[in-house]
């Protein structure tokens, strides 16, 4: 069935792989005949961005980019030094201790690269406008409501990730001369959007193979609302370095015409996108299998195909020692590993070790296909976890410390040394809604109990009270490697404290890095925008 609808899929979705701009060449009439050419080159086109293959470019996937900001800047995992390894002029250091720069190169390039899809989103919109007389009244609706959402992921990584940033929803609108907005503006104006486009877009599971596979569907923008709900005090905030903050019981919201606060919004979402259909699987594992179409839990993907699609999956790549990469028949780069506070978080060096840990980590001595990996003197490769430190220069476990990155099956047939497999890069999943629904009750003074012990069971683990704390450490156990640490350690009031090895400046005591700075080349660029509180702005050097 899979290959049978590539040549679909291929058709209508990733119409413009290789070329960002494909009818630019030819004259609208050529390229505008029916409704199907209009959506192929507005909506369709913007699917091509959502995963990526170079650096800062996807949502998941690649280096230097959304993933790596969200992941590395966290107490859930660090690139060490490994000597002449992985320095990258202080980069991954940089990230771990939260020294970033509004000069750095590769957070200009995320910037550049969110906008990117938003303008796009722009330009698919006033297409749709334009053509409206090849499409009937519901396609008009179904495709602008599709866009629109597409771009309300965007603006919600950017406001996530940069805090008061330009707001344009036109193609008369520039980004660099645009006005600023306030991060709670930009908030509402996601959740408006989400909102009203959420009952007109489609139905279907966008994880699973067929007209609505990598789209955003009605359970995308349901799981993303209910995401937005749960950090409405971190949202709403407009100066996040006053130590003072919204109270979420008291942040309201109009939904199907009831007044609910942030958690009771929260709840209503979650139960949205269980009533589209989801469940948890009965093995964690099978979500991340090298074809992992059929899953009933992953909400939201990248699809992968190493035939067709030039998206990559890179982390593996990025985590394995060489002679392990050489073992399953790849190469690697031996540097991505989990920190000490994450190995002890599941238990590791205890009685009682959380059985997601071997789900999600390599570690101790390796085994691939029941035999030992051994190191080229013949010594069997051996992780250790509690050795790992941000700079292993001078540590015995240089090249072998840090529980590796497992979780996604290995592709065995992967192309581009391991990099292109098939594994969809899972983004949204249905055991992160339990865990918001569960914390949304334990916010909103209920007992979220029920929902976070269903995540544990299904691992076979004992049941635990849902307090904050615990749904904390849970959140990490279950989406250990899927992005959502920095976003959690925020909301908690944990993101500009110290942790594991790192240990918090004064200077971060008003918590301004809970967003990162506007890159100095945007303000060069937009006299109208400020740059974020706590932040200098330095000329950039990207020559």
């Amino acid at each position: 069935m899979r290959y049978a609808y590539l040549l679909l899929f291929t058709t209508f979705m990733f119409a413009s792989c290789l070329d960002e701009s494909p009818k630019s060449s030819l004259d609208d009439q050529q390229v505008y005949t029916s409704a199907k050419d209009v959506y192929l080159n507005t909506v369709a086109n913007l699917y091509n961005y959502i995963g990526g293959d170079a650096d800062s470019q996807g949502l998941q996937g690649t280096y230097k980019g959304v993933y790596d900001y969200n992941t590395f800047t966290t107490d859930e995992a660090m690139i060490p030094i490994r000597g002449g390894d992985w320095y990258d002029g202080g980069f991954w250091e940089n990230l771990y201790l939260h020294r970033w720069k509004a000069d750095d190169a590769a957070l200009y390039e995320t910037w550049k690269y969110l906008y990117k899809v938003v303008v796009f989103s722009n330009e698919a919109l006033s297409t749709i406008d334009k053509y409206k007389h090849l499409l009937t009244e519901d396609q008009y609706k179904h495709y602008q409501a599709e866009a629109r959402a597409v771009r309300s992921l965007y603006y919600f990584y950017l406001m996530d990730m940069f805090g008061n940033i330009p707001l344009a929803t036109t193609i008369n609108e520039n980004v660099e001369n645009n006005d600023q907005k306030s991060r709670p503006e930009v908030y509402k104006f996601i959740v408006k959007e989400l909102q009203e486009t959420e009952p007109l877009l489609p139905e279907g599971h966008s994880n699973q193979e067929g007209i609505y596979y990598g789209r955003v569907t009605r359970s995308v923008a349901n799981f993303l609302l209910a995401k937005l709900m749960l950090n409405a005090e971190v949202y709403s905030d407009s100066d996040w370095t006053d130590n003072q903050q919204p109270d979420g019981s008291q942040i309201m919201f109009n939904i199907d015409g009831q007044q609910l606060n942030a958690w009771q919004a929260c709840k209503v979402y979650c139960d949205k996108v269980t009533a589209d259909g989801f469940n948890l699987s009965a093995d964690y594992l099978s979500n991340f299998t090298v074809h992992n179409e059929t899953s009933m839990e992953n909400i939201f993907v990248i699809p992968m195909d190493k035939l067709i699609y030039r998206n990559q999956f890179q982390y593996l790549f990025r985590s394995r020692h060489y002679a392990h990469g050489g073992a399953v028949g790849t190469s690697s780069e031996n540097g991505a590993c989990a920190t000490v506070s994450t190995v002890r978080t599941f238990g590791y060096g205890s009685s009682n070790v959380d059985k997601r840990y071997a789900y999600n980590f390599y570690s101790d001595t390796v085994r691939v296909d029941g035999k030992i990996v051994r190191l080229e003197n013949g010594d069997p490769l051996i992780y250790h976890p509690l050795a790992a430190e941000i700079n292993l220069t001078n540590s015995p476990y240089i090249k072998t410390a840090g529980a590796r990155m497992a979780k996604y099956e290995v592709d065995r047939n992967a192309y581009n040394d391991g990099k292109s497999p098939d594994n969809d890069i899972v983004l949204f999943r249905y055991a992160d809604v339990l865990l918001m629904k569960a914390e949304a009750e334990v916010r909103n003074g209920e007992n979220g109990d029920v929902e976070m012990n269903k995540v544990r069971s299904r691992s076979g683990m004992g049941n635990k009270s849902a307090t904050l704390d615990n749904i904390l450490s849970e959140r990490l156990m279950e989406l250990m490697w899927e992005g959502w640490r920095r976003n959690d350690l925020i909301r908690f009031g944990r993101f500009h404290q110290s942790y594991d090895q790192r240990t918090a400046p004064q200077s971060e005591a008003d918590r301004h890095t809970i967003v990162f700075p506007i890159p100095s080349r945007i303000l060069e660029l937009n006299k109208n925008m400020k740059q974020n509180k706590g932040y200098k702005t330095t000329t950039p050097d990207f020559n």
